[in-house]
């Protein structure tokens, strides 16, 4: 008998049991890496959780569900962000079994798992895995918006649209980039003949229904606020440096997706001898209208998502590399024929699992050594828990009143408001991002001034002495970072303004 490994066995028996194992060590691994390297939340995180703690309708951070559902997590969690890192990891387990689900519709289930495999070795490069927020939030959503739309349109479901419907809404919930998305479906649904009569039943008129009733509050207070404006379009002048954009933005995307172009090329014939007899990957053949939505939903989102942020300037693609890409592993599932050859099946797993690991490996050693090489400091070295406890107890001690509010620099007063006793965030440079709190009622509240302190004296800059021309500076305070080497310790300036009648 030809031997065959234990894992190519396993995705030909028991393929469901595979995708689980390997989502879930993944998962397992990042919520390790959270507890042993993670002393304060990645990116601005802890300012989402600060916005979130006031349950606005609506902010500058976009739609309220990521907001809300962070507060909720960290809430649940007993006020430690371990719980908004694991509702990022269920948002990323969610993303795999949707994609599972709707491969094995179009693939089969054996090949469906090497999509989903495919798939993890790209989200594990181009799209945040703990920061939590609608870039994590929108990639369940998607992926389960196109698993019911294939259901509706391609498998004639029409119980399906009462979920597509309840997605669809929250993803309007979650991210500016929804209504684009949306529109993709709507475009392919009228560009086949199997869509359109979809669009033709009362199902549509209901689901239309849910989701704005689902995005009316957000829709009201985008018009009270006048925050819904069109971006400007390019001078023709600035086509030139603006089409360079998109084409860097390409980039990016097609350098977070190289793991899979790698692994295509492993498994080719080139490196194999020609008398082995690779194990097969068998597939039922996929009809034309699956093989056109998978192309569609690989290719669409992702150049439209680039010819946008290009035209607009944008830093980063819009809905995030995430989303635009979640079905390009089983793109080139569908393009790799009804019988898959897995040649050097050890080699692939190797590739694979060095594709997976690598980001959280980068992390760790990033942590422990760079720190050593005097660079530039690790963001999530901060000491949070104790920087939050310090201030908190010095303003009670001081005042004999309980903190309210933390105004300053805009990351250390975020870590501040990570306390038990959840204080306001008040953006002094920017007040209108921070409604819930203006510079009177901070005055009247009392609250802590925070800033990166550059001597000994904690002298504060300018542009905060301005804001806060009466305040005294006491004496900075330093914290050790995780791994401090070479680097300074974390010096903060602080200063108290009292709360009035005391």
């Amino acid at each position: 008998m030809r031997f065959t490994s234990l894992v190519i066995e396993l995705i030909r028996a028991r393929p469901r049991l595979i995708v689980w194992i390997a989502v879930l060590l993944q998962a397992a691994m990042w919520l390790f890496v959270a507890l042993v390297f993670y002393r304060n939340p990645p990116g601005s995180l802890a300012t989402l959780l600060a916005f979130g703690r006031e349950y606005q309708v609506g902010t500058d951070l976009g739609p309220p569900l990521p907001v809300w559902l962070a507060d909720i997590a960290y809430r649940a969690a007993g006020g430690h962000v371990f719980g908004v890192y694991v509702l990022a990891e269920l948002c990323g387990v969610a993303t795999f079994i949707a994609l599972y689900h709707l491969s094995r519709a179009v693939v089969g289930a054996q090949q469906a798992v090497l999509a989903v495999l495919l798939t993890m070795t790209l989200l594990a490069f181009s799209s945040p895995v703990l920061d939590f927020g609608p870039l994590v939030l929108a990639r369940p959503l998607w992926a389960l918006l196109l698993l019911h739309s294939w259901q509706i349109i391609g498998q004639r479901r029409g119980n399906a649209w009462f979920a597509w419907s309840i997605e669809a809404g929250l993803l309007l919930l979650t991210t500016p980039a929804a209504i684009f998305l949306l529109l993709l479906i709507v475009v392919f649904a009228l560009a086949t003949a199997d869509g359109r009569p979809t669009l033709r039943a009362f199902d549509p008129l209901f689901a239309l229904v849910v989701v704005a009733v689902l995005a009316l509050p957000y829709a009201v207070w985008l018009m009270r606020a006048e925050a819904f404006v069109l971006p400007a379009l390019p001078a023709v002048s600035e086509l030139n440096a603006r089409a360079l954009h998109a084409a860097w933005l390409l980039g990016g995307l097609l350098l977070g997706a190289a793991a899979i172009p790698a692994l295509t090329v492993l498994n080719t014939g080139l490196f194999v001898p020609k008398n082995e007899e690779a194990p097969i990957i068998y597939r039922p053949p996929v009809e034309p209208l699956a093989r056109n939505f998978v192309y569609f939903f690989a290719l669409a989102p992702a150049l439209g998502a680039v010819l946008i942020s290009g035209l607009l300037g944008l830093d980063a693609v819009v809905g995030g590399a995430g989303v635009v890409l979640v079905l390009s592993g089983l793109a080139v599932v569908v393009g790799a024929g009804d019988l898959i050859a897995m040649r050097r099946a050890r080699m692939l797993r190797m590739v694979w699992a060095a594709a997976v690991i690598a980001p959280a490996i980068g992390v760790a050693l990033a942590v422990l050594l760079l720190p050593w090489t005097g660079a530039n400091e690790i963001a999530t070295s901060m000491p949070a828990r104790a920087i939050s406890d310090f201030f908190d107890e010095s303003f009670a001690r001081r005042t004999n009143h309980r903190l309210r509010a933390v105004a300053g620099e805009t990351q250390l007063a975020s870590l501040i408001t990570l306390h038990s006793g959840r204080p306001h965030l008040f953006i002094d440079a920017q007040p209108s991002r921070t409604p819930w709190i203006n510079q009177a009622k901070f005055n009247e509240t009392g609250g802590v001034v925070v800033w990166r302190a550059s001597d000994t004296a904690g002298t504060p800059p300018p542009d905060i002495l301005a804001r806060f021309p009466g305040i005294v500076p006491e004496v900075p305070r330093a914290f050790e970072w995780l791994v401090t080497g070479r680097q300074q310790l974390l010096r903060i300036g602080w200063a108290i303004v009292r709360p009035k009648g005391t």
